[in-house]
């Protein structure tokens, strides 16, 4: 987002919470950086009105921390944090993805076979260094197709933090495994049996999660029973 984008706007608040997620997502800020109120606001060309508002709100979201006499930082996902999005995740999409089996088409088939095909040819290209831009679109298409609008809200409320969490993961795991794993994912939603479909579900996402924790947590949270009874 460009920082002349701001000058002209009504919604600068919301605007600067786009902004400052963007940043999280790209990598110029991380968990633990300070963001100075004053500092931000002369850079941006704007008043620190909208700005407060904006980390007033990503305060409520769970991803800036204010505390007193430190200052304003970017909150650090805790090993519970990370568990807690990883399974609410898993047991919400299963039910979207089982909910979306009794309304896709024959369309919706052949638009994820071509998703699929996409991904694999760019597996062996050097100039695509990941596939989670396709396979965000996979689960966001399918989930999508609950047509359970509730539902629907509820995975778009915690989208960003698994979209952080996504990030960091990227070059954690190659494309081919990427796409190994979202192959079996939509082979088991062609084949259509709900249980089959819930149970890939949540042990993809589960996959996932031992893939981050085994990467960045030293200190695990006991989550064995947990994920046995999903």
């Amino acid at each position: 987002m460009n920082m002349n984008a701001f000058t002209d706007k009504k919604s600068l608040s919301s605007d600067l919470v786009m902004y400052i997620k963007e940043k999280l997502l790209t990598g110029q800020l991380k968990p633990g950086d300070r963001i100075v109120e004053t500092k931000m606001a002369k850079e941006l060309g704007i008043s620190q009105t909208p700005l407060r508002e904006a980390i007033h709100q990503l305060v409520g979201e769970g991803i800036v921390s204010i505390i007193p006499n430190k200052g304003t930082s970017i909150r650090e996902l805790t090993p519970k944090d990370i568990f807690e999005i990883y399974s609410l995740r898993a047991d919400l999409e299963s039910l979207a993805f089982k909910l979306a089996l009794f309304n896709r088409k024959p369309h919706d088939i052949r638009h994820l076979e071509m998703c699929l095909e996409k991904m694999k040819q760019k597996v062996n290209s050097d100039s695509v260094d990941s596939l989670s831009e396709e396979t965000t679109h996979i689960h966001t298409y399918i989930n999508q197709l609950s047509q359970h609008s509730h539902l629907i809200e509820v995975i778009s409320s915690i989208s960003f933090k698994v979209a952080l969490v996504n990030s960091r993961l990227r070059g954690k795991y190659s494309k081919q495994y990427e796409w190994e794993e979202h192959a079996k994912l939509i082979k088991v939603f062609i084949e259509g049996d709900p249980k089959q479909v819930e149970q890939e579900v949540k042990s993809h996402i589960y996959r996932a999660y031992c893939v981050f924790t085994d990467a960045f947590v030293t200190e695990k949270v006991e989550d064995c029973d947990f994920w046995r009874v999903l």
